[in-house]
């Protein structure tokens, strides 16, 4: 049986016919007979069922790195064209990931719970139907580099010291924190020869970004050794492999209820996509747009005269939803406020979209009530009430949320009478708009006598982008915005 399997030069006839392949193009002309036994076995059931990959897809123009929250596919199902597959976390919402190809889910590469996975990161693969999916070849690129032993720096010469502590690659002689631990699990990162910067010789996320860094520039890591202060070693003090009692607790203390906590104790909270997002356009928006403000104070007695009446007709309609409408149509009566800055210059934008602010436990993320001129106050009404829901639901569509020429941000109904909103950019304005409140000024009847009157007044603040909307442009602004809403009769007018 091992003869008639034996390869050789004069055999080449034979070898054709076992291996079913050409063996002047796909092997040497003379083989030994231990390669040759490799070479026959070296089939499709060997090497594994060809997959197509799944990639992480850019799910919004922002994103950059994206979070499984749930598969809704199960490793062996079928998988046609438009299924869903996932649901996946971007920086603005929960998004459905939709299947592109037909097939067998063979592989989850990203488990549930994964996060920041980077764009074009493969995270399943999937198999024709009618192969063997649990045979899939697993791409050798995925596979996560261990650090070995042989890159770790030589070892020191040793000193002869009261106090030392030894550090052992893969063997961690330190706490590491959440975040530390996250960075070096994600990047196959070997912390065991580094020096922890933080309190009681913690390794923190700055050590671990430190130390990303320098493998991502081809640096090696020189593991630093600790040593304390104390003098050298002398007749009958301990040896440096003796333990000593530390001077410090390698953990922090134990909170006690009824006491206050230890000084420099924290937790870390994971930030979502949404949060580091927001945190990276606030941050651009200050730091290059010349922000300028103005305030006005509104009465809106007229509007809750006419609530009060539609409520009679079972028509509910909130305060807010008279604020949009009436933002809208003034800026149909002033198209020039209604502009966006693309980096070049400003672009007057022709559809009047407005983006309303509304707060998740991700974050803030402002929905888009597309054409608001056109639309009436109920109308209005029903599209923020769906939109605000979708929001906090998370399942805000990308063309639901992205764009927008001009964003009102209310927290009147968190008890604020008046705050400074930041722009959203590339807009160029944000309204921000406070809660309503009662106050006695002096009025004049139509026979001009003065009495004391209450007003309903609501304070608004208008943040501009100096480049686009002057000061005075923005006064005007806010005095037509004033009228209408003062005047709401004028808003079915429009």
């Amino acid at each position: 049986m091992a003869a008639s399997l034996r390869l050789s030069c004069s055999g080449r006839g034979a070898a054709k016919l076992l291996l079913g392949r050409n063996v002047a193009l796909g092997a040497p002309a003379c083989r030994p007979p231990a390669a040759a036994w490799r070479f026959l076995h070296l089939t499709r059931e060997r090497l594994g069922t060809p997959a197509v990959k799944i990639l992480m897809p850019a799910l919004s123009p922002t994103m950059e790195e994206g979070n499984i929250v749930k598969w809704l596919k199960k490793e062996g199902e079928t998988v046609t064209v438009g299924d869903a597959l996932c649901e996946i976390e971007t920086d603005k919402a929960v998004v459905t990931m939709e299947s592109s190809d037909d097939g067998i889910l063979a592989k989850i590469m990203k488990e549930e719970g994964s996060r920041n996975v980077r764009l074009g990161q493969l995270i399943a693969l999937l198999v024709d139907e009618g192969q063997d999916w649990k045979q899939v070849e697993i791409p050798t690129e995925t596979s996560i580099a261990v650090p070995s032993a042989a890159a770790a720096p030589p070892p020191t010469p040793s000193v002869t010291l009261a106090h030392k502590v030894e550090h052992h690659a893969g063997k961690l002689q330190f706490r590491l924190s959440p975040a530390a631990r996250n960075i070096l699990e994600t990047h196959g990162l070997d912390a065991s020869g580094c020096t922890p910067s933080g309190p009681r010789s913690i390794f923190t996320k700055e050590d671990a970004l430190k130390l990303l860094e320098q493998k991502q520039k081809g640096k090696p890591v020189a593991a630093k050794p600790v040593v304390s202060s104390l003098p050298a070693q002398q007749p009958g003090v301990p040896s440096a492999t003796t333990p000593l009692p530390a001077s410090r607790p390698l953990a922090p203390p134990v909170s006690v209820p009824g006491r206050p906590a230890s000084v420099g104790t924290f937790t870390e909270v994971p930030a979502s996509n949404i949060r580091r997002v927001i945190a990276q356009r606030l941050t651009e928006s200050k730091t290059t747009i010349p922000h300028a403000y103005a305030t006005a104070d509104c009465d809106l007695g007229a509007v809750m005269k006419l609530r009060q009446e539609l409520a009679k007709d079972d028509i509910k309609v909130s305060v807010n939803d008279f604020i949009i409408k009436a933002t809208a149509v003034t800026l149909k009566q002033m198209p020039d406020v209604n502009v966006t800055w693309d980096g070049e210059g400003p672009r007057q934008q022709q559809s009047i979209d407005i983006s309303i602010a509304v707060a998740t436990d991700r974050g803030l993320i402002t929905p888009i009530i597309k054409d608001a001129a056109a639309k009436g106050v109920q109308e209005i009404a029903a599209s923020a009430k769906a939109l605000a829901k979708k929001a906090r639901d998370g399942k805000l569509l990308p063309e639901e949320y992205q764009g927008g020429s001009f964003s009102i941000s209310n927290l009147g109904m968190f008890g604020i009478s008046s705050f400074i909103a930041v722009i959203n950019p590339p807009q160029a304005c944000i309204l921000a708009v406070g809660r309503t409140r009662t106050e006695l000024a002096v009025a004049v009847d139509d026979e001009g006598n003065e009495k004391l009157q209450q007003h309903q007044l609501m304070t608004v603040t208008l943040s501009s982008d100096g480049r686009v909307v002057d000061d005075e442009l923005a006064s005007q602004f806010l005095e037509r915005l004033k009228s209408n809403l003062e005047n709401p009769v004028r808003l079915a007018l429009s």
